[in-house]
């Protein structure tokens, strides 16, 4: 592979001028088996670049264990893209965005409450060093200086709209190139003086992104950075969705016309996304403004692939303007995937959750109700317990504060939620003589991943009170839901009894396909297939199916578990065919 490099106004690679026109795919969101099929669809739609992500936490979820093996094969992902002619950009940054988790960021980072992130503090160095040590030498081999794919490497993601310390970039910049990391470094930020001032590192080329207005975010990034070439290193061509807002969907023409503007003014472009993918298990991010914005299990985008592999109006809308400016040939698509629809699968066992504690965790006595990452957990649920004596008049319980949403126990019965997003909340109750259990179970929904609330700590952050009173002397049982294999599943409880349960149900197939579980009749909870963790549903939509790529199922007997928090109105679920990304429409 030849070098990438800037001589004036143009990207050269070796000796020929090259116009990047590259698309996100993050290897992370999608099934290992079905990335060389998502890479031969942005071959096939004219690209010649596919552009990744490195989420930290994907690759160290706990400090000191690294993982790069299945969805986490890194290399693997950047092979197959070598084999099939396409370059490669890599964004390895510790911070990432992308609606994920944390912004990338581990959670095992907020167990010091100390830590700082993304500027020059030692201890946050530190850390980051421990990783790259790791994760830079997988990638070293597969720079195009050392024959590989790999063109360029991001130092940080958006910098300037967080932050302005340069010794923390300039940190960044020498770790990888003291890793060895030789080629074409860059920046990224969004149009604005004071996101490019934070943002821009001397002598390191920078780049913007956007949506639309082209001309106007170029016109910008010259002022501070002119006689270099200009690329758009995220052109937002759909948008995520948040639970309980509509889905996000863009005019197919309008994207196209916008990537003309911008092909025309000499522009290279990466397209965030090419194909989305999901965030399966807990590692959809949040966004938070006035309140929390927690990113649906979908990642779909609305993008020229979809979450499940299909191609859309997008697709051949931008194949035909990267037509305009370069030969493409006749359209070469792979195989379709199947998709089928299995039909119904009853739910047919159940284990409710205050019953199945001690063989899901193992308790924790604690003065306070600590936060999840004090207890050394990063994901999922937890349950605080503590006994309160009697006789007390009415009062109202606070907690304080609570991230993200807690369902309150009174002597096991349920009382109602109070959620982070919704302060005022009317759980208030009288204790008898003989006193009373008071259990909360609180969610953790995907750590914020942008802006300057990303400190944020899961559970209950500092205490509960019962009137004016802290109340002290808890059992915390921490609830990550990975390993359910201990449950012990019996009957299903038909008194109404509503309480937090997990729910199973098998069916065969005599051939796996891509399906999706619609979870109407469902409230709200988390969906596991075969133990792998789908990620989480809720009916307040915009998402109504859950996307089960076919490598996931087996032939024979597949088993489905539920962990539902306030029950169903049918025990059952329907495996169909296609998806529904948007419930107002299905209704």
């Amino acid at each position: 592979m030849s070098q990438l490099s800037i001589q004036g106004k143009e990207l050269m690679l070796g000796e020929h001028p090259f116009r990047i026109i590259s698309g996100a795919i993050h290897y992370f969101r999608v099934v290992p088996e079905y990335w060389r099929d998502r890479l031969q669809k942005l071959k096939a739609c004219g690209f010649n670049t596919v552009e990744t992500y490195v989420p930290w936490n994907f690759h160290e979820p706990d400090e000191g264990r690294f993982v790069f093996e299945g969805m986490a094969n890194i290399e693997q992902f950047i092979t197959i893209a070598g084999e099939l002619g396409l370059y490669v950009i890599v964004r390895p940054s510790p911070y990432i965005c992308a609606e994920w988790e944390f912004g990338g960021l581990p959670a095992w980072l907020l167990a010091d409450p100390g830590m700082r992130l993304r500027c020059y503090h030692k201890p946050f160095l530190d850390k980051v060093d421990a990783y790259y040590d790791e994760l830079i030498p997988r990638l070293t081999p597969l720079l195009s200086t050392n024959g590989g794919p790999i063109i360029a490497m991001q130092i940080e993601n958006e910098y300037g709209s967080y932050g302005n310390d340069k010794a923390y970039l300039i940190y960044l910049q020498q770790a990888l190139i003291q890793r060895g990391v030789n080629v074409l470094l860059f920046t990224s930020d969004g149009p604005e003086d004071f996101m490019l001032q934070g943002g821009m590192v001397p002598g390191v080329w920078a780049t913007v992104n956007f949506g639309s207005r082209p001309t106007e975010a170029f016109e910008k990034l010259n002022e501070y950075q002119p006689d270099q070439p200009l690329m758009c290193m995220e052109y937002w061509n759909g948008w995520f969705d948040h639970w309980g807002t509509a889905h996000h969907t863009r005019d197919a023409a309008d994207v196209a016309n916008v990537l003309d503007e911008m092909f025309a003014a000499g522009a290279s472009v990466n397209f965030y996304m090419f194909h989305g993918g999901t965030n399966f298990g807990f590692y959809n991010g949040a966004n938070f403004q006035d309140k929390l914005g927690p990113t649906i299990t979908s990642y779909d985008y609305d993008v020229p692939v979809s979450e499940c592999g299909d191609i859309t109006e997008k697709f051949h809308a931008v194949r035909e303007v990267i037509g305009k400016y370069t030969d493409l040939g006749p359209l070469e698509l792979p195989a379709p995937i199947a998709k089928k629809r299995y039909g119904t699968v009853n739910m047919t066992a159940q284990a409710k959750l205050f019953a199945s504690l001690d063989k899901l965790s193992t308790s924790v006595q604690s003065t306070c109700p600590e936060a999840m990452e004090q207890l050394g957990q990063n994901y999922g649920f937890i349950m605080y317990s503590t006994k309160l004596t009697g006789p007390r008049l009415e009062s109202r319980l606070n907690l304080q504060e609570v991230h993200d949403r807690a369902l309150i126990f009174v002597d096991g019965v349920y009382k109602g939620v109070i959620d982070r997003s919704d302060k005022e909340h009317d759980i208030q109750f009288s204790v008898p003589t003989e006193g009373v259990v008071v259990s909360i179970l609180v969610e953790n929904m995907g750590r914020i991943n942008y802006g300057p609330h990303m400190k944020d700590c899961k559970g209950i952050t500092e205490g509960v009170r019962f009137g004016q009173q802290f109340l002290y002397d808890w059992v915390i049982h921490p609830l990550p839901l990975n390993d359910l294999s201990k449950l012990s599943f019996g009957p299903l409880d038909e008194t109404g009894d509503v309480q937090p349960a997990f729910y199973s149900g098998e069916f065969m197939i005599d051939e796996p396909a891509d399906t999706f579980l619609n979870m109407k009749g469902w409230t709200k909870g988390v969906a596991f297939i075969n133990g792998f963790n789908l990620g989480r549903y809720w009916e307040i939509g915009p998402q109504g199916t859950m996307y089960i790529p076919g490598p996931l199922l087996r032939k024979g007997k597949n088993e489905i578990i539920l962990f539902e928090l306030h029950g169903c109105k049918d025990p059952s679920v329907l495996l169909q065919d296609y998806p529904v990304l948007n419930i107002s429409v299905e209704k």
